[in-house]
């Protein structure tokens, strides 16, 4: 008798920790070979932020940002001054957004401060976490300076608010712009495969083929009339 063969460890883990009274999903995914991980959108409650990384065992050595608006990097900065590790993203046409994070957190209730990124991020650049290589997509149309983190092997995407599970993100905010956001969605989300997971800025995960088939913004059909 022999014993059946053990699943091989994944390369990337992640988990989705709701963050601020908006439920922002903060990621923390880590390099299962090194232990080493990042949070991308740490947007509050940072004491459970980082008793999450303690009970997984992971050692952050990065901040990852999405996007400027409050709830997913009003607290950034002041957990990488916490952690000493540096900030990446988001693209630098969102420097509007995160010079007015301490104003809009007053309205939100949600405590912001405002931060300059270690490195501002690029359609076509890369970011590592332990031996992981995320590529990064830059997605104007919900802030001009959106990104998204695309882990190929693992067929995983964050998309922040770029997309949701049967909806798009908001364009009525400063600098939004609708077209833009359809067209990075369709243009440079989609070729990624329709078997791309992606965890969302807000509420459940939810993968590309399924979007296409059935998002009432930017389904095929949807687009088609």
């Amino acid at each position: 008798m022999t014993d059946a063969p053990q699943q091989a460890e994944p390369p990337l883990r992640a988990a989705i920790i709701p963050v601020t009274p908006l439920q922002q999903n903060c990621t923390l995914l880590w390099c299962t070979v090194t232990m080493r991980g990042a949070f991308v959108d740490p947007g509050g409650d940072l004491d459970r932020l980082k008793a999450a990384a303690r009970e997984q065992g992971v050692a952050i050595e990065k901040i990852l940002v999405t996007h400027g608006h409050i709830d997913h990097c009003g607290q950034a900065g002041v957990l990488a001054a916490e952690l000493g590790v540096p900030i990446e993203g988001p693209h630098e046409d969102d420097r509007f957004w995160i010079a007015r994070l301490e104003d809009d957190g007053r309205k939100y209730g949600v405590e912001g401060k405002p931060f300059e990124p270690d490195r501002w991020l690029h359609g076509g650049d890369t970011v590592q976490v332990g031996e992981l290589t995320l590529n990064v997509i830059h997605c104007p149309g919900h802030t001009p300076g959106h990104v998204v983190f695309h882990h190929a092997p693992s067929r995983l995407a964050i998309v922040g608010d770029v997309l949701f599970q049967g909806s798009i993100g908001r364009t009525d905010f400063p600098l939004g712009n609708h077209q833009d956001l359809i067209d990075a969605i369709t243009q440079r989300l989609w070729p990624l495969g329709d078997d791309v997971a992606f965890v969302p800025g807000h509420g459940p995960m939810s993968n590309f083929g399924h979007e296409r088939a059935t998002n009432p913004f930017v389904g095929d059909r949807a687009l088609a009339e």
